[in-house]
């Protein structure tokens, strides 16, 4: 931490500063460390797994933890054991933890996000249970799930500690491994959030298992984007290996997951801005309009598969405006083909009373999201991104009419 006292600033005519009030100006710098431990494992829950006790423990090994569940009701579905299973666990490991209630079920998906009672609920449970700083909330959900909680926790005496366990892949991949919270208001995604860093993250593989097949592919589409931008290489290995994708082959999927995971984890550490106090966000390539579609969609449309349509819609302007060659373009849309992820949907042809498409009222909530100024990358090949800070609508209109007509053809041929 520094403190730094600058020079008087200069007088200012007809302003008149008494001569015993000190002018200097101090300024305070210092930083804020964010440092939390990723576990890749299978079985988490099993006694003799040493990862979620190592979470727990990680930065002091000689106290006993208190924990607070929090479950995803559609995951406890799919795994009614998990709650028998946690219970188990952690009375094996009783000397470093102990179980402050039973687990707390809630909504899955964007439900969660979109009720703005869940998170007061939440911490009023936390009031009752006399849960404090040190004490753990351990989330096991999807992505939405771990926002909501986490945004709860958050709020909670300025920060409950949170140990996260993705369910999904797009959580597991991407949206479980940062550090943002939130929930939805007033019809705009992520409206109301927090930055705050996880106590731990625990990526159970098993989870993977018992995912409805649209969950898996729709998850997909974050490693498709941060092949785009990143790395050109993994996206020729997705291609590759696109059919054993698409069938759900455990060793193919484990690799799409743990490779984007180490991408995103790798700009989080390295970007030198972690909690987006700028205006750039690189790995929301194909985001600006996947929040609308979501809210458009009622949320019917899954996350992963309005980034899917997101990226198509920036990877066609990007080949309108000269950045991305036509053959790149086209091996873009056919690896979205093959994954089985869509690249349009009629929701982008929904006009408002002004005649303008819908769709483009999000690059005006993007640009609010992201601080005013609008910031959004497009591609100069597979595996860089470029950042433009104009988008002319007239070209938007070029790219999606163009993205209708293929998909219209791709529908008379099968």
């Amino acid at each position: 931490m520094s403190l730094v006292r600058h020079n008087s600033p200069a007088r200012i005519p007809g302003l008149h500063i008494p001569t015993d009030v000190d002018r200097s100006i101090c300024a305070l710098s210092f930083l804020i460390p964010a440092n939390y431990p990723v576990y890749f494992t299978l079985d988490a829950f099993n006694p003799s797994n040493p990862c979620l006790l190592q979470a727990v423990t990680h930065a002091e090994p000689n106290r006993r933890h208190r924990l607070f569940a929090i479950f995803d009701k559609g995951v406890l579905k799919a795994q009614p054991h998990l709650s028998r299973n946690l219970t188990a666990y952690v009375n094996h490991h009783t000397r470093h933890m102990e179980l402050t209630a039973p687990p707390h079920i809630v909504p899955g998906g964007e439900r969660s996000k979109n009720d703005q009672s869940l998170p007061a609920r939440l911490q009023k449970r936390l009031y009752q249970l006399n849960m404090d700083r040190q004490s753990i909330m351990l989330i096991v959900g999807g992505g939405a799930v771990l926002d909501m909680a986490g945004y709860a926790a958050a709020t909670t005496h300025r920060g409950v500690r949170v140990i996260r366990l993705p369910t999904t892949v797009l959580s597991q991949g991407d949206g479980g491994l940062g550090v943002k919270n939130g929930i939805n208001a007033f019809g705009v995604k992520n409206f109301l959030g927090t930055f705050a860093a996880p106590f731990a993250i625990v990526n159970d593989g098993q989870f993977i298992d018992t995912l409805p097949a649209r969950h898996r592919i729709s998850g997909m589409a974050e490693a498709v984007k941060v092949a785009l931008i990143r790395d050109g290489d993994f996206f020729v290995w997705l291609e590759a290996n696109a059919s054993a994708l698409s069938s759900f082959d455990p060793p193919a999927l484990s690799h799409l997951i743990r490779h984007s995971a180490e991408i995103h984890l790798r700009h989080i550490a390295t970007s030198g801005d972690p909690f987006e106090s700028g205006s750039a966000r690189p790995l929301d390539f194909g985001h600006w309009a996947a929040h609308k579609l979501e809210t458009l969609s009622g949320y019917r449309l899954h996350h992963g598969e309005a980034v899917a349509i997101g990226m198509a819609i920036d990877s066609r302007y990007s080949t309108e405006v000269g950045l991305l060659s036509e053959q790149a373009c086209g091996r873009i849309l056919d690896l979205l083909d093959w994954l089985q992820l869509p690249s349009w949907h009629r929701i982008l042809d929904l006009k408002g009373p002004d005649g303008r498409l819908k769709i483009l009222r999000g690059l005006a909530e993007f640009k609010e999201h992201i601080g005013g100024e609008l910031t959004i990358t497009l591609l100069k090949r597979i595996g860089q991104g470029t950042e433009v800070s104009e988008i002319d609508d007239t070209v938007i209109h070029r790219a999606l009419s163009w993205l209708k007509k293929r998909h219209a053809s791709r529908c008379v041929s099968r």
